[in-house]
């Protein structure tokens, strides 16, 4: 498991911190109108090839909470989320959202409508992703005859999720509670992919994360079609066999891996502080992505 060199939480008044992850950190509340629920805060950290890097990507928080809510309200005929209230603490306020406690999916819910990344490994060595066969003469790029569920094993932090077929999901959830979370993914992911392409963006792939009421009703929860979470391609530039230009942190894994950043992945050592122009064209690249889709301003 990588050293993610995760800062301490800030403590908030009013709330106890429960955990951190690569981006997000997570609290209860201890008191007012929502108390016992849960406070998820997104901060400005960025993380690459399981590292949480030294450098920050300022307003990044609150571009990928406003982007959620954004989704989340264009979602929410198809599936319920997780969100409560948007009056948060000043000190997290605009990157931070009140929402429910939720029994979660240990399952990470992966469509792909495009073959890059893992799935293009996966399909190299086997011709498949996850299980699911797929025709020969794909490559980097490729759109799918349609989309498909390509769910991951939730890994330990700083610990790379991992495929898995669509049985390990049975096994691990139940058969009732597996066809439930596949067919609310490609159900979101097919809407969101239109709502995205009628903005000149392809959204290649994404995750969802998924918990349980204790009435048993599925919800949407965490983060929703954010460039963290997902790959979105600038519809015009879409070209398949090479790299895509990307919407996301992309910018930061191709200088991390360039010779400019002195760095090697397979030293075990952590990432170099990323220069000032590769920060600011990060941060470019998720306010473009926020404006193109929502056509609000940042």
């Amino acid at each position: 498991m990588a050293d993610l060199n995760i800062p301490d939480a800030p403590s908030i008044d009013g709330a106890r911190h429960l955990h951190s992850g690569k981006v997000r950190d997570l609290y209860e509340l201890t008191s007012g109108e929502h108390a016992g629920q849960l406070l998820m805060v997104a901060s400005d950290r960025i993380s690459a090839f399981d590292f949480v890097l030294d450098t920050a990507i300022p307003d990044k928080g609150e571009i990928l909470t406003r982007m959620s809510l954004w989704w989340f309200d264009r979602l929410s005929a198809l599936v319920p989320n997780h969100v409560l209230s948007t009056d948060v603490p000043d000190a997290v306020r605009g990157r931070a959202v009140i929402c429910e406690q939720l029994a979660m999916f240990p399952v990470e819910c992966v469509a792909r409508g495009y073959l890059t990344g893992s799935g293009l490994l996966d399909y190299t060595a086997t011709g498949a992703v996850c299980g699911i066969a797929l025709p020969d003469g794909l490559v980097d790029g490729s759109r799918l005859p349609e989309p498909i569920f390509t769910p991951a094993s939730k890994a330990a932090l700083g610990d790379h999720d991992e495929n898995v077929s669509y049985d390990a999901v049975v096994r691990e959830v139940g058969e009732e509670s597996a066809a439930e979370l596949r067919r609310l993914t490609m159900l979101v992911y097919t809407r969101a992919e239109e709502i995205a392409r009628e903005r000149g963006i392809v959204l290649a792939d994404t995750k969802f994360e998924f918990g349980a009421r204790p009435d048993g009703t599925t919800v949407l929860a965490d983060e929703v079609l954010t460039p963290d979470s997902s790959r979105f391609w600038p519809a015009a530039e879409w070209s398949p066999g090479r790299s895509q230009p990307s919407y996301d942190k992309q910018i930061v894994r191709d200088w991390l891996l360039s010779p400019e950043s002195g760095w090697d992945r397979a030293s075990g050592v952590a990432p170099p502080p990323l220069p000032e122009a590769v920060v600011e064209r990060t941060r470019s690249r998720y306010v473009e992505a926020y404006e193109l889709l929502t056509g609000e301003r940042f």
